[in-house]
């Protein structure tokens, strides 16, 4: 089974209302190798440089084989591997990033919004100072329990090509060390092809998540490089006019912490209030700033054009221009659908969730299943770590019933 034609993908993924169908590194084409990152250039060594800018690619080693290979190194990814192992199958996991690679690129000072227990996987306890876990503690749990089932992950390599069939699929990945050095630069950036691998296994496991891809606006300006779909930390931009486009909890934490920092800031959201869902202790922060001023709200508005230095609204009182020195436009994510229909996978409908037998969360492509986020499409704020872990056991349970008693 081979990768689809990139231009039938496309006029597929209209049809689930993606706006970001040229997203870079989707890799399914073999024409136009794009870019290294200028800034990932420049911070290497002259050596280093040259081999980034001319980059060698390696005839493949041996073909490497297991039993169940798991696209994604995320939580969910983790603990299905964990499970298969469990299950006595040799498994191995392929990440373009680094371990929990999503969950790196969050905010710095993120506090998680559920308790530890929740997050735990591999019956491996979540040891915390508090009530609610960091980001920090998360990275460190998640790194030792990849250590205690010593699970091989392939980090920096990304899955190029997928071809074969149930019980004998064929990987083909590739990874440079660009990749590394543009690891801090957060999720999307561009991919150079180098040292190459190739994998068989018997069955897959798709578990990518859905941060990686930012929802576009697809205004004038949204390319100019003061424009952000990540936020990481507030100290850069102390003293400077700073636009948050938003209005669910991303984009309230964004505005508290900017304001907090000494930026001054201004918050958009194209509702006439903010999201429902934001969490009951954030709320009330975000709101009373915004009645005291501190924070510049426009609701029932949108960005129409963000410049140099200012942006446009489109306001309910007609067009408003501000003074503006850098944008978060913190407007969501969504999975990959294109390397999910590359694979074969169908979606449904407008939500593009892959189709899956419920039980076991295979898909109609035989020997390909689903974890995480993923499995419910567009609708990401129905899955997270909390239930997501738990897929890698019904995926076990399904290769104990169809391995187990198959010739390998």
């Amino acid at each position: 089974m081979k990768t689809s034609d990139r231009a039938v993908a496309i006029a597929e993924l209209r049809n689930c209302r993606i706006a970001e169908l040229n997203h870079q590194g989707s890799g399914f084409s073999n024409s136009a190798i794009p870019q290294l990152p200028n800034s990932a250039i420049r911070r290497a060594s002259p050596h280093r440089r040259s081999v980034l800018l001319n980059p060698i690619t390696v005839p493949p080693d041996n073909t490497q084989k297991f039993d169940l290979l798991v696209v994604g190194a995320g939580p969910s990814g983790l603990a299905s591997a964990i499970e298969a192992q469990r299950a006595g199958f040799r498994a191995v996991l392929i990440e373009k990033g680094c371990l929990v690679n999503s969950l790196f690129h969050y905010p710095a000072n993120m506090t998680f919004f559920t308790t530890p227990e929740l997050l735990e996987i591999g019956d491996i306890p979540f040891p915390s100072a508090h009530v609610k876990p960091t980001r920090e503690e998360a990275l460190e749990y998640y790194r030792k329990v990849a250590e205690h089932y010593q699970l091989d992950v392939r980090q920096y390599e990304r899955v190029e090509e997928v071809s074969g069939s149930d019980g004998d699929f064929l990987v083909r990945t590739s990874t440079v060390e660009a990749e590394i050095l543009g690891a801090l630069e957060g999720p999307g950036k561009r991919h150079v092809p180098g040292r190459r691998a190739e994998y068989r296994a018997r069955k897959l496991v798709v578990a990518t998540g859905y941060y990686d891809l930012p929802n576009i606006m697809q205004v004038p300006g949204e390319d100019l490089p003061k424009v952000f779909h990540y936020y990481r930390e507030p100290h850069p931009f102390f003293g400077r006019d700073v636009l948050v486009i938003g209005g669910k909890n991303s984009a309230a934490i964004a505005a508290l912490e900017l304001w907090r920092h000494g930026a001054r800031v201004a918050l958009v959201h194209r509702e006439a209030a903010l999201h429902r869902h934001v969490k009951y202790w954030i709320k009330p922060d975000i709101e009373n700033r915004i009645k005291n001023g501190e924070v510049t709200a426009y609701f029932d508005s949108t960005v129409k054009e963000i410049l140099p230095e200012s942006v446009l609204l489109q306001t309910p009182n007609g067009e408003v221009r501000l003074k503006n020195d850098f944008v978060f436009a913190l407007t969501g994510y969504h999975p990959d659908y294109s390397f999910l229909q590359g694979l074969g996978i169908q979606l449904t409908g407008d939500e593009c969730r892959p189709i899956v037998n419920q039980e076991t969360l295979e898909t109609n492509v035989s020997g390909i299943y689903v974890a995480g986020v993923i499995v419910a499409g567009s609708k990401t704020n129905e899955i997270f770590i909390e239930n997501g872990r738990f897929h890698g056991q019904r995926i076990a349970q399904d290769l104990k019933r169809k391995l187990l008693t198959a010739t390998p």
